[in-house]
């Protein structure tokens, strides 16, 4: 069985899982809403 304790005293954070949070917030990176609404606005001005 597995000592979770035991588990979590050994738990060590990756940098990289660490830095991803920051990472995330600093890429202007267009989601599916945003290619959409851009979709619709140029659909829009030329209709």
């Amino acid at each position: 069985m597995i000592n979770f304790d035991e588990e979590i005293k050994k738990f060590k954070p990756s940098l990289e899982v660490e830095n991803t949070d920051q990472a995330i917030r600093e890429e202007n990176e267009k989601d599916m809403v945003d290619l959409m609404i851009e979709m619709m606005n140029e659909y829009r001005e030329n209709h």
